[in-house]
């Protein structure tokens, strides 16, 4: 089974983890790792662009000009397409982007990511993050002492308020609860900082 050190928050060293290999052990698979991105961005799209057709846009109710005798080419409408002001042909409507790819493709691609971060040695994994209060200059110490770089995505297995809050206002940092972890974070950040119950959560429910 992998192995990574176990660290405090001061960045000493008191131990080692044993990582579940079914999770962090795979051979990353890149092309279900492309497909979940995919799939995460599309759902982040709000679908909302809109525009109007000639028959939505005001006016153009009476024929601009006779048909024959002007000269001009003929026309039915002021808000036909070819006129400035008219509507619009084949513009965008409001859609739903969003799609799911199946349940085992999911969970490959999540094993696939934490994998990935095992193979590149970007996994920390720390004792414990307490925080008695929100403080900020305290997280940056902590990130500092861990040698967690400029992009940490900081993961506590349930959420801790305290070490959220601190770390929230850092740039490059991003604070997560265990139950959110994702592909696309987990690619985006270049250090994955878990907590070792943080990682035992994430065994027990994608193991």
């Amino acid at each position: 089974m992998p192995k990574v050190p176990l660290y405090d928050m001061s960045g000493a060293q008191i131990g080692e983890v044993e990582l579940n290999d079914s999770l962090f052990g795979i051979e990353p698979n890149e092309a279900v790792l492309y497909d979940f991105v995919k799939m995460q961005l599309a759902n982040k799209r709000v679908g909302t662009a809109s525009v109007k057709t000639r028959a939505e846009v005001s006016g153009g109710g009476r024929k601009p000009f006779r048909q024959k005798g002007t000269g001009r080419a003929r026309a039915g409408s002021i808000r036909s397409p070819l006129w400035r002001g008219g509507g619009i042909v084949f513009g965008p409507q409001p859609r739903d982007y969003s799609y799911r790819l199946p349940r085992k493709v999911r969970r490959l691609a999540l094993k696939s990511a934490l994998s990935s971060k095992f193979k590149n040695d970007s996994i920390i994994v720390v004792d414990a993050l307490n925080f008695e209060a929100p403080k900020t200059k305290l997280m940056v110490e902590t990130l500092q002492n861990l040698k967690a770089g400029r992009k940490a995505l900081v993961v506590t297995a349930d959420g801790d308020q305290n070490v959220s809050k601190s770390a929230r206002n850092i740039p490059g940092v991003k604070p997560l609860r265990a139950d959110f972890v994702n592909v696309y974070d987990l690619l985006n950040y270049d250090t994955l900082l878990i907590t070792k119950d943080a990682v035992a959560r994430l065994e027990e429910v994608y193991a």
